[in-house]
């Protein structure tokens, strides 16, 4: 029965140490306004891929000044090393349906949560 214990005790300390070391943890969340400034490049080119609008919405807010009512900061997406991983990062994350159609209109508040997981930082993104 001793024994038992031990390995009963020696197993779940073990389970809930791996399960510490995989958990996901949020970064940091923003709700951001997509306007007409955040459909298109720096060139005047309309964006057609969701992350190639929220990378050019947090382009707008950090770097060109440019918000709308309804836009929150975020220090993560402030860098643009971390605006050029928006792709990748909603590849790993997730999208709803309904916001990537948000994103490509316009004219919607998204949320944004920004995660770190033990394969790279990833985001996903809700309509508010």
């Amino acid at each position: 029965m001793k024994y038992r214990t031990a390995f009963l005790t020696t197993v779940m300390a073990i389970g809930l140490s791996a399960g510490v070391a995989r958990a996901d943890r949020l970064i940091e969340q923003y709700n951001a306004y997509i306007g007409d400034e955040d459909l298109y490049n720096s060139n005047g080119e309309a964006l057609t891929e969701p992350w190639q609008v929220i990378r050019q919405d947090r382009a707008n807010y950090h770097r060109y000044g440019v918000s709308q009512p309804g836009d929150e900061g975020d220090s993560f997406f402030a860098s643009a090393k971390n605006r050029e991983k928006a792709e990748r990062m909603i590849e790993y994350g997730t999208i709803e349906s309904r916001a990537a159609r948000a994103l490509l209109r316009g004219g919607s508040v998204i949320n944004v949560q920004i995660f770190r997981g033990a394969d790279g930082d990833y985001i996903n993104v809700t309509v508010d």
